[in-house]
């Protein structure tokens, strides 16, 4: 007599149903097993497609970025204009200058010529950027050298 399989004739009718039940319970068990599998399948399929199109919108990002960067050392205004339009800079004075200030694939030339313009907004964006710099506890000398060295980088 096998005791884990025992015979359908070897077990009373309280052991069958039992059996039954216990078998209709493994099954629904195995049913919600498989339903959790497929679930978690389908997260990570929705994660891999997030993922995917988050590196999408990150190489356009910088694809844009750096059409900017051509534009602004080609022309500053028109490269300025172009980064407010794609949204990778606000119009605020404060926000322009700190962009001007960090300078990342910016030509130093292009953007003293931005800086030097007469434009009311030009002059505001240059007193802005002016501000980003630390003069703090400086002499004239050391001050210009701030900047000369700022203008270098």
């Amino acid at each position: 007599m096998d005791l884990c399989h025992p015979e359908p004739a070897e077990l009373s009718s309280g052991e069958t149903e039992e059996l039954q039940r216990i078998k209709w319970h493994r099954k629904q068990l195995l049913e919600d097993i498989q339903k959790l599998k497929d679930e978690i399948a389908d997260v990570f399929a929705q994660i891999d497609c997030f993922e995917s199109a988050e590196e999408s919108r990150m190489a356009q990002k910088e694809k844009e970025l750096c059409t900017g960067r051509k534009k602004f050392n080609m022309d500053p205004a028109k490269g300025i204009q172009y980064f407010i339009e794609h949204k990778l800079l606000t119009p605020d004075i404060q926000d322009i200058a700190r962009f001007l200030y960090k300078g990342e694939g910016l030509n130093k030339t292009a953007i003293g010529t931005y800086l030097g313009e007469r434009d009311p907004v030009n002059l505001q964006v240059l007193q802005a950027f002016v501000d980003c710099h630390e003069f703090a506890n400086l002499n004239l000398v050391q001050a210009l050298r701030v900047v000369k060295a700022k203008a270098r980088v």
